[in-house]
């Protein structure tokens, strides 16, 4: 489905590319499906997700400051891919690593929430509205970006309480949350298509965006895998760190910051896919392995 969706984007760009209004609308419906088997007394707050939550926010400034030196729209794409959220599909990963749901899920919500909050701020110093007064910035940015990830699960939690038949439903379907993904991917492949073409493209830039994003990616799993060992579970922080939101990443990259910086998060589709190919190959490795030993 990854290859399907980012070829079908890149062959019809002239057609995808104009349903980029909708975007936000899939991302609001995956998630919205994502929190709605998640109930508010499976939340369990810990030390590992403020680390986790800690890095993400700190550590997307940091690494933006550092880059940004090298060349701003380096320092924007490094940043998103850092910044970005937890991937709803996440939990499907950790799942089938031997890693913790309950953990991962709690990460997932707590993380969304932060980003929520912490974007608009970061947005508003670096992003394309840096003419306009802060205060009007935030609210601009801060009204686009809260609602596709609050309301979600503000409106799963509502359906859950009092809603239970139709709450009962959407778990049922929240394997459609894939296909949304995969159209979602499809459009911003398609709109990333689009903008390419229109501009005069620096190939070293798109180089060192696609290099930086391979970096970032691998770190944030090593990174996540340290911290979560300190729990005796470094898949659940490993993949709440480094499996992003890419679709959200790239709409931020496009609609708030310079629309060339998506490059980075467009890369790190593929890069954080690899690294999951490869998790879940040696995990059915090791477990062949074992059967045969215990024969």
């Amino acid at each position: 489905m990854l290859p399907l969706a980012m070829v079908t984007g890149v062959v019809a760009y002239p057609w995808v590319s104009r349903l980029a209004f909708i975007t936000p609308v899939l991302i609001f419906l995956m998630l919205l499906l994502t929190f709605s088997k998640l109930s508010p007394r499976e939340i369990k707050i810990q030390r590992e997700h403020v680390w986790l939550i800690l890095f993400q926010v700190v550590g997307s400034i940091f690494i933006y400051l550092l880059l940004q030196w090298i060349h701003p729209v380096v320092g924007q794409g490094a940043m998103v891919c850092v910044l970005a959220p937890t991937a709803t599909a996440a939990a499907v990963i950790t799942g089938l690593l031997g890693g913790s749901v309950a953990f991962l899920t709690s990460y997932l919500l707590l993380c969304n929430i932060a980003v929520a909050l912490a974007a608009p701020v970061i947005f508003s110093f670096i992003g394309v509205h840096q003419e306009i007064p802060f205060g009007e910035s935030f609210l601009l940015i801060g009204g686009q970006v809260a609602p596709v990830l609050l309301l979600p699960l503000l409106a799963a939690w509502l359906i859950r309480y009092t809603l239970p038949r139709i709450q009962e439903k959407l778990v049922k379907i929240r394997g459609v949350s894939f296909y949304l993904w995969a159209a979602g991917l499809t459009i911003v492949t398609g709109s990333t298509v689009q903008f390419l073409l229109q501009e005069e493209l620096n190939y070293r830039l798109v180089a060192v965006l696609a290099g930086v994003s391979l970096l970032i990616c691998v770190g944030q799993f090593l990174l996540g895998r340290k911290i979560g060992r300190r729990n005796n579970d470094p898949v659940s922080a490993g993949q709440g760190l480094g499996q992003k939101n890419t679709i959200l990443a790239i709409w931020m990259a496009q609609v708030y910051l310079n629309p060339v910086s998506s490059i980075a998060p467009a890369a790190y589709v593929l890069w954080q896919n690899s690294i999951n190919s490869y998790q879940l190959w040696l995990k059915a490795k090791k477990e062949k392995q074992n059967k045969t030993v215990n024969k």
